[in-house]
């Protein structure tokens, strides 16, 4: 979406609705009694795609939530425009953020792995920063398994995490140690996937 349509949007619909979406979250402000960790994993589509839906539930609930995607970088998908949308019309109260150079070899190895770090920093300052409700770290599985970062240093995050964050986490070959930590594992499964077809990927289905 381009952003000569986002403002055409804003500019039609969100002087009203972005006050119903403030009082809505002043209304409906929720306390996590206790915050869950959540694996989204497996070698099937939708790991993503769960996580956002989750977000956006959360959102809709009252909870301030931030979206940090490792890896992904380079290109717009979906969910950044209508998310950076709802970020501006709530005050900011939902908030994704790429930390990523991109799945394909964009740079040097030291290039990703640096990224990767930073992301690491900025999801641990975030978690125990006060200001979020829920966290998602977007393929931050897939991040180890580059061994773009160590398996302790995700742990010592999840471990880290304050009783009253939900934190989400996606992505490919979850290790052992997480999924024997986590409250909630979904791993999806391939059955049948339109590539397999010849079909290429497809505005608002895949990115």
């Amino acid at each position: 979406m381009s952003e000569e349509t986002l403002k055409a949007l804003e500019e039609k619909t969100l002087e009203e609705p972005a006050t119903e979406v403030e009082t809505t979250a002043t209304e409906k402000r929720a306390t996590v009694d206790r915050g869950l960790l959540i694996v989204h994993t497996g070698d099937g589509k939708g790991k993503t795609t769960a996580a956002l839906g989750l977000a956006l539930r959360a959102f809709g609930g009252g909870l301030r939530v931030l979206i940090l995607q490792f890896i992904k970088g380079g290109q717009r998908y979906g969910e950044l425009d209508a998310l950076e949308w709802l970020s501006r019309v709530s005050n900011g109260r939902i908030s994704i953020k790429q930390c990523g150079l991109g799945f394909t070899s964009i740079g040097e190895q030291e290039e990703h792995e640096r990224a990767a770090a930073e992301a690491l920093k900025l999801a641990a300052d975030s978690i125990k920063g006060g200001e979020w409700d829920m966290v998602i770290l977007d393929e931050i599985n897939y991040a180890v398994t580059m061994k773009l970062i160590d398996e302790a240093d995700m742990m010592k995050l999840v471990e880290a995490r304050p009783s009253n964050v939900h934190l989400v986490m996606t992505g490919r070959q979850a290790t052992a140690a997480l999924l024997e930590r986590a409250d909630l594992v979904t791993e999806m499964k391939l059955v049948k996937h339109p590539f397999l077809s010849g079909i290429h990927a497809q505005l608002g289905i895949e990115f």
